[in-house]
């Protein structure tokens, strides 16, 4: 029963890159068998902030005064027992390390297919003799997801992970090199279309994490390097690149993160309460606010800091900031432990930070952990990297 349940765990964590409601009932047919199989449930110490995180939500699900509609929130919490699963039955870092190649694998899959539709785009602006930049910005490439921010944010933890695996793994050059570096060519291809812009900076920066502890000479030509891709890019990709200093792009997040904050001072302590910010948005405008409004989608906070704040309250806040300084401590701790050389411990806690590095700096433009399927992603690295805190390298 034990191997049943690693099996669906892996065939789980792999799926989640292609159908959400694939993973989800792998997971929880994994949950069943490792219950059944008796094996110890474990989970990593991040458990505390973690069970305080899920508690204010509740906390603050009863006192928002409309139960009703912040259930979805509740309901996803079955998404966290990712983590228990995970941890508890993936003890051998030779599975993760297949997990990291199953992730590469499908990745690449997924960045494909996405390459395909943005030649589609291509196509279509042409055919409808629209400038391809106008009609591709509001309806990007998204793979199997729905989503562009769904696609671009699992692409770029597995090609974080990747990279780390290339860089630390004894296994890279033993075989299988030229599987990952054609996998990582089209992860970066993937995300590079996909014209994320959080995306493209939260890579940019943990992936100069990764190749400064790699090869820290390397992070001098990051410059020139980006500079010649930038002059060789073609026009719509330059345009992507220097709307980032265009005001008029940033009015609605702007807009949102003002609302934002006016409902954190009025409910500071718990906040409005799970999926109330979208409900109760308008109430929360400022007074200058222009009409109609600009562009934008409202749903969210479009920053994870200030969306939970504003949902769940200030301490909310700051228990999910513990636990991600948590990881972070954690897993720089082991690696200052470990003997010199290549291993997968290396190389999973290298990942696995430059995972957290990424997903709080896209934090800051989006509300990412409150996609199921990057949150999914990122407990099972969270999980892994505390199974490479606590393992022996394995022969």
């Amino acid at each position: 029963m034990l191997s049943a349940a690693q099996y669906l765990a892996f065939g789980s964590a792999v799926a989640i890159l292609f159908s959400i409601a694939a993973s989800q009932i792998l997971l929880a047919l994994a949950l069943v068998a490792l219950l059944l199989s008796k094996a110890p449930l474990r989970l990593p110490r991040i458990w505390l902030p973690l069970a305080a995180f899920l508690a204010l939500t509740l906390v603050s699900l009863a006192a928002s005064g409309d139960m009703a509609s912040g259930l979805p929130q509740v309901r996803k919490m079955f998404v966290f027992s990712t983590l228990l699963v995970v941890f508890s039955l993936f003890r051998d870092l030779r599975i993760i390390r297949w997990l990291l190649l199953g992730w590469a694998g499908v990745g690449a899959l997924v960045a494909a297919r996405g390459i395909v539709q943005f030649a589609n785009k291509v196509s279509e602006a042409a055919a409808l003799g629209r400038k391809f930049y106008d009609y591709y910005e509001p309806e990007r490439i998204t793979g199997f997801m729905s989503h562009w921010m769904t696609f671009s944010g699992q692409e770029m933890f597995v090609l974080l992970m990747l990279m780390a695996y290339l860089f630390w793994s004894p296994a890279a050059r033993k075989r299988g090199l030229w599987f990952s570096l054609l996998c990582l060519a089209a992860l970066f291809t993937g995300l590079v279309l996909g014209f994320t812009r959080n995306i493209w900076l939260a890579t940019a920066v943990a992936g100069l994490y990764l190749i400064w502890f790699w090869k820290r000479w390397l992070v001098a030509v990051a410059p020139l390097a980006l500079l010649i891709g930038f002059i060789a890019a073609p026009d719509s990709l330059r345009t992507r690149v220097t709307s980032i200093s265009h005001a008029r792009d940033y009015q609605f997040r702007l807009l949102t993160w003002r609302t934002g904050l006016r409902m954190v001072q009025a409910h500071p302590l718990l906040g409005l309460g799970p999926e109330q910010v979208n409900i109760q948005f308008k109430q929360y405008l400022p007074p200058d606010t222009p009409q109609p409004l600009p562009t934008g989608w409202y749903g969210h906070m479009h920053n994870i800091y200030l969306h939970y704040a504003a949902e769940r309250g200030i301490p909310a806040l700051l228990i999910l900031l513990w636990m991600l300084l948590m990881m972070l401590t954690d897993f720089a701790k082991a690696l200052r432990r470990l003997p010199p050389g290549r291993s997968d411990r290396r190389f999973i806690l290298h990942g696995a930070i430059a995972v957290i590095i990424a997903t709080m700096i896209a934090g800051l433009f989006e509300h990412n952990l409150g996609d199921s399927e990057v949150l999914t992603m990122f407990l099972i690295v969270a999980a892994c990297g505390y199974v490479a805190v606590e393992k022996e390298e394995l022969a």
